[in-house]
């Protein structure tokens, strides 16, 4: 039985328990079934099943009740998948009989319907075309038919889909369904009828659109037509629905039509265009022209074409008005025709200068918002075009270009990305033809320069001439320099730099044009070849830019040399005529860039060594062997006068800036050139390298040599260098590399780990003894503190115990070294295989150190993932046992490996052996329970973790001691707390996705908890989860963020959504930003950028104010003392007019809330503010008791006056203060000052201010 069809079984086998009636129901009848198959001896199959429940609905039809034909009806659907074909064929008539009697619309439930649905799905799916001709099978595909437009949307839907998937899949071999005939008949008649019945209508529709078949093409076009005439009955659902249906009925429209019905079909969609505001029927209608016009370009590339300029012309005012989701796609549908119906022949016609009009139009200030679209369809066009863009397209390229320079201009980018696009299409020359740099000494006044255009040229070169940078760039190149150069001897520095930096960037475009030119040949002349090698020489910042420009010759005329496709833009024999050319400058470039390479700081010689890897590849083995027998010769002379460098001569900053010793250089090379070496000369770099490996002097030569014999190990088998390994690993390299291992520095113990993973792949039997000579070294190498020198260690570990299990014999006295390799038989032997390798690790578990006892248990702990399966269970448990003993060891060290052992077979180990040791596994890791250090207590809590997941919560907690329980108590609440935290984000992530955009589900998305992953499978069991738990017994960092998201974050989604609808509704404006030139001209293409969407005076800061001339010196007025003073008038202005309406009796108490104690202004910056205030100062305000005080009325008379007010706490001169003047005016009274009273205290001596400044007097005029 069928895998999944067993899971079904099994769902409804559990649900006899279950509360519900019918799945009780379901339960009992599946469960009555297979004891009658049992009973009858027939095997567990789908036929079975379909046996048995054809025959009792047979005896139910028409005599037992619905509830118990509806049960089997839906087991019938659930096992008839399962059934052969034939079988069905065989009961067709049977099936229709029994099930077409469910098929009662009045009296069936949706369950039992949707179940006859199905079953009928599959009968009829099982069909050959004849059955497809009998009246019963059209008479029920009729009725699903008429269920697909039923009212119940779950009916509706399951029947639906039921028609889809029979439809997409005709009966073999038949290319067009039986059914299409009934089906486009039943279509065309129900939307003949959609203006008295628009709900079937749009159920049909809703079919249509999901529904991929080939139409009869004696029905396409009375469907097409039907289809056409929908829009017309201005439904808006309607109208939006036909569109997308008529998209998906276009895949059949090329095999159903003719030239002239199909463009008489596209003629009518055109007409039916929908208003741009109208954003669902607009992308409809959009989709369809898309597809049509790209079906039309196969049927008649011609006609389409001619049509293309008149529709692209009607689609573009959509980019302007149009919702951005319209925008869209009008961009979309436009870049679709450009790219797909224009023929290759049409490309210099005059349709094109009409789509380049069109698009040109697209520039103008009315399509602002939509620029970014439109230099995407200019940049296409260009694309397409390719080198007929030019002429054609120079007037919108130089419009782009000036739009581009605008100082305020905000798409820099996407213009760069069509010029860009037209550097590509019509090469450099005709580029720069249109839109002249104008740089040198010959630019006039009236023409502007265009540096900027050099850095957005470079990456966008491709398969350009070389010759027109060798006449005209390179020139301008070396005029831009001499100009800098002279800038420099007259003392103008800036000047200077910038030209030679302009210089710099004409010859960074070397690089595009290296890029596969098709003249190498006639342009890369010897006279140029030499000038590169001359500025390699004297021009150190030029050498990046010129090493990378000829790596990217190099190695693209080799890939097209062997590249037997001949598809790229040079043939293969041009590729090899050009590789052959540039082999014959190799020589003299290998011996300058050696030059240069030696010469040049340690810290930037990569770019040097991938160009000399690019010409090595491409010259002559006997030249590759005669350089590098002249690089030996320069290394034996470096040799004999080399002397280590001091400590201070190795650091990175004295590497920066000088270069290292020539011994360092040559070898360098020498690696360099291991992959092309021969033989013989490969023999000469393994005793340079056997010879600096050997030696203890200089720590650096001695990682070359390692390096050395390495690169040479991994040369694939059967090259001369691989042959050569092979043929010397007895007798030089494997003695060496065991004598050598005391004298081995820090610095070369990843390379040596290196060779000693290489050499261990293809050991012979009798040089097996090198593993166990060498696996010490290995084991410690997995404590090394350099990460890759862990990792080198590991694999090579790994590679050790992969020769291993491939068998052998290992002489153990060449191990010991007592007697040869080839001495007799009675040398003893052990038998290579995994336990013994397992053994030979274990072997360092009686070490002395704990870092060796550590380094054995981690490599015990990786050897065991990898080759469990290769190990006897005994075996394994002995390991488990042996290891468990040092987790109670008191060395933290060693107990934290041995808990990283414990972790790993807690997942790798089967349950069955795992729950035996499960006391001793819990009782030896809680010792550490309670220990923070190193994070041992999470390494604790963390494998008991995976314990309770593998084995359960009831197994753990019997083998748990007592006093150790409230541990697993405080797990089983985070397992708890966990679980909610889940399912509340789970929750809260589906309700973001169904209520906010995909920014919005991104965010959402990256809320959520995820596992952080390490690159393998061992270090994700190992460190992966440990971030999961915390040391809190009281909270989990998930939990709290599952919270946080469900009681904030779905909040502040729900603001942003607010704001987003918010900013919808509002009416975008736009602002001119005027200038002191004078007023703007709008027919000045440079007007638009003077335009802005945002309001610049929200962005603008406040200027300064200039200072004032007052007797004869400057007075700067304080901002913040301004502010005062224009809010003290404010507060005057409204007593004023407060008084004037009558409010004689009232106080002004925002004149107060100036003047008081608790006075505050606003700054310019809108900052509160409060005055400063002297201790002697008194408050302006009356005291006024508080409301629990009990002060009488002639308390509060006795008490006396402050400054400024009377007994009846007016504000003395009042009687003063004018209605409308701004100042105080007498009116023929006496001077209002001269009853004012004084403060005593301001009497003082030093009180008052001699120039009347003090902070008092300020406010006294403020108040005026």
């Amino acid at each position: 039985m069928e895998a999944e069809l067993e899971q079904q079984l099994i769902k409804i086998r559990v649900q006899a328990s279950s509360k519900a009636p019918h799945q009780q129901q379901h339960a009992a009848m599946l469960l009555a079934v297979e004891e009658t198959i049992k009973e009858q001896g027939a095997p567990a199959e789908p036929a079975s099943y379909f046996a048995a429940l054809l025959t009792l609905l047979e005896q139910q039809a028409g005599t037992g009740p619905k509830g118990l034909s509806g049960t089997i009806i839906y087991l019938l659907s659930i096992v008839l998948p399962g059934v052969s074909h034939l079988m069905l064929r065989a009961k067709f008539s049977t099936m229709m009989a029994v099930l077409s009697q469910s098929l009662d619309l009045g009296s069936a439930d949706v369950a039992l319907l949707r179940s006859v649905i199905s079953c009928l799905e599959t009968v009829l799916e099982a069909q050959d075309a004849g059955s497809w001709g009998l009246p019963i099978s059209q008479g029920t595909f009729r009725s699903l038919l008429a269920l697909s437009t039923d009212s119940k949307p779950k009916i509706r839907k399951r029947a639906q889909e039921a028609v889809s998937a029979l439809l997409s899949r005709p009966p073999p071999p038949a290319v067009v369904h039986p059914a299409a005939q009934i089906t486009a008949r039943f279509v065309i008649d129900t939307l003949s009828a959609a203006k008295s019945d628009a709900q079937a209508a749009l159920h049909i529709l809703q079919l249509l659109k999901t529904t991929d078949m080939i139409w009869p093409s004696e029905e396409f076009g009375s469907l097409c037509e039907a289809l056409m005439q929908l829009p017309k009955l201005n439904m808006p659902f309607v109208t939006t629905l036909s569109f997308q249906a008529i998209e998906s009925v276009f895949s059949s429209a090329t095999e159903s039509l003719d030239e002239d019905q199909f463009r008489d079909l596209l003629i009518d969609i055109v007409d039916l265009k929908p208003n741009a505001n109208d954003p669902l029927a607009s992308e409809a209608w959009l989709k369809i022209i898309q597809k049509g016009y790209t079906a039309y370009a196969q049927i008649s590339p011609d006609a389409c074409f001619q049509s293309l300029p008149d529709l692209i012309d009607l689609i573009i005012p959509d980019i302007e008005l149009g919702k951005p989701s319209t925008r869209e796609a009008a961009t979309q549908c436009i870049w679709a025709t450009i790219r797909e119906c224009i023929p290759d022949g049409m490309l210099g016609s005059a349709g094109i200068g009409q789509i380049i009009k069109t698009l040109s139009s697209g520039l103008s200030y009315r399509y602002r918002d939509s620029w970014a679209l439109v230099f995407l369809l200019i940049a296409a066009l260009f694309q397409r075009l390719s080198k007929f863009a030019h002429p054609a397209m120079d007037g919108i390229l130089t419009e782009v270009a000036n739009m581009r320079m605008e100082p305020e201009f905000e798409l820099k980018n996407e213009a760069d990305a069509v010029l860009g696009a037209a550097v590509r299409a019509i090469g450099p020359q005709a580029f720069l033809d249109v839109l002249p740099l104008n740089l040198g000494g010959e630019q006039r006044k009236d023409q502007v320069g265009r540096a900027w255009l050099l850095p957005m040229m470079k990456s966008h070169i491709r398969n350009a001439p070389l010759k027109f940078f060798v006449d005209t760039m390179l020139p301008l190149a070396d005029s831009l320099a001499v100009q800098g150069k002279q800038f420099a001897s007259k003392g103008r520095e800036i000047e200077a730099k910038v030209f030679s930096a302009l210089s710099q960037q004409v010859w960074a475009l070397l690089g595009g044009f290296f890029n596969v030119p098709a003249d190498i040949l006639q342009s890369f002349t010897p006279s140029f070849g030499q000038r590169l090698a001359v500025e390699l020489l004297e021009s150190p910042d030029l050498r990046p830019t010129i090493c990378g420009a000829l790596q990217t010759l190099l190695v693209a005329v080799h890939t097209l040399a062997n590249d037997d496709s001949g598809t790229g833009p040079l043939t293969k024999q041009q590729a090899l005529a050009a590789q052959t050319h540039l082999a014959q400058f190799a020589p003299d470039y290998l011996a300058q860039l050696f030059n240069v390479f030696a010469q040049s700081p340690g810290a930037n010689r990569g770019y040097m060594v991938n160009t000399i890897t690019a010409f090595l590849a491409v010259i002559t083995s006997a030249d590759i062997n005669a350089t590098f027998a002249r690089v030996c010769a320069m290394l034996d002379e470096a040799l004999k006068t080399h002397k280590p460098p001091a400590a201070a001569e190795l650091t990175e900053r004295y590497l920066e800036a000088h270069a290292p010793p020539n011994a360092y250089t040559m070898m360098d090379l020498a690696i360099i050139m291991t992959p092309y070496l021969d033989t013989e000369h490969s023999l000469m770099l393994v005793r340079a390298a056997h010879m600096l490996a050997k030696q203890g002097e200089d720590q650096i030569l001695q990682k070359k040599g390692y390096k050395a014999i390495s690169r040479l190990a991994e040369q694939p088998a059967g090259s001369a260098a691989h042959q050569l390994i092979e043929s010397t690993m007895s007798a030089q390299l494997i003695p060496m590399l065991i004598e050598s291992a005391e004298s081995v520095a820090i610095s070369s113990r990843r390379e040596r780990l290196s060779l000693i993973a290489l050499l261990s792949r293809n050991l012979a039997d009798d040089q097996l003894h090198f593993i166990p000579a060498m696996l010490s070294e290995v084991i410690l190498g997995t404590k090394e503190a350099n990460e890759r020198a862990r990792s080198v260690a590991f694999e090579a570990l790994l590679t050790m115990g992969k020769r291993m299990a491939q068998g052998g014999a290992i002489n153990m006295a060449a191990v010991t070294g007592d007697v040869s390799i080839d001495d007799d038989d009675d040398t003893p032997q052990q038998l290579a295989n995994t336990e013994e390798f397992f053994k030979m690790i274990a072997a360092g578990l009686a070490a002395q150190t704990p870092h060796m006892i550590s380094a054995t248990i981690a490599a015990i702990s990786r050897a065991l993932f990898e080759f469990q399966s290769l190990l006897s269970m005994d075996f394994v448990v002995e390991l488990l046992s042996t290891v468990l003993m040092f987790v109670v060891n008191n060395n933290r060290e060693i107990a934290k490996s041995s808990l990283g052992f414990v972790k790993i077979i807690a997942v790798i180990l089967p349950k069955d052996v795992l729950e035996p040791h499960l006391g001793e596994i819990v009782t030896s890791i809680l010792k550490w329970s309670h220990e923070f250090k190193n994070k041992m207590r999470l390494k604790c809590r963390h494998i008991l973790d995976r314990l309770v997941r593998r084995l359960g919560l009831d197994a753990v907690e019997k083998v748990m001691p007592e006093e150790h329980m409230k541990l697993l108590a405080n797990m089983r609440k985070r397992q708890q707390r966990s679980k909610r935290g889940k399912e509340a984000a789970a929750g809260g992530q589906q309700q973001q996705q169904a209520e906010t955009n995909g920014a919005a589900q991104a965010e959402a998305a990256s809320g959520a908890t995820t596992k952080k992953t390490f690159g393998n499978a061992y270090e994700d069991i190992l460190y992966g989860s440990e971030s999961e738990l915390e040391d809190s017994d009281d909270e989990e960092p998930n939990t709290l963020a599952a919270k946080g998201a469900a009681k904030g974050k779905g909040a502040k989604v729900d603001r942003k959504n607010g704001n987003a609808q918010g900013s919808s509704a509002k009416v975008s404006g736009a602002w001119i930003k005027e200038d002191a030139e004078g007023p703007l001209d709008f027919l000045d293409r440079s007007a638009f950028t003077h335009f802005s969407t945002t309001n610049p005076t929200t962005k603008a800061r406040r200027t300064p104010a200039a200072p004032k001339m007052k007797g004869g010196k400057f007075v700067f007025e304080d901002p913040e003392e301004e502010a005062r003073k224009t809010a003290a008038a404010a507060a005057m202005a409204a007593a004023a007019a407060a008084q004037a309406g009558g409010e004689a009796d009232g106080e002004d108490y925002y004149l107060q809330s100036l003047t008081s104690k608790d006075a505050f202004y606003h700054t310019p910056g809108q900052k509160v503010k409060f005055p400063k205030r002297k201790a002697g100062d008194d408050d302006d305000d009356v005291e006024m008791a508080s409301d629990n005080e009990d002060v009488t009325a002639a308390q509060a008379k006795s008490a006396p006056a402050k400054r400024g007010k009377d007994n009846s706490g007016n504000a003395v001169g009042r009687e003063f203060r004018a209605k409308k003047a701004k100042g105080d005016v007498k009116r023929g009274n006496i001077d209002p000052f001269a009853y004012i009273p004084l403060n005593p205290k301001s009497m003082k001596k030093g009180a008052v201010s001699v120039k009347g400044n003090s902070k008092k007097e300020k406010r006294v005029r403020n108040m005026k």
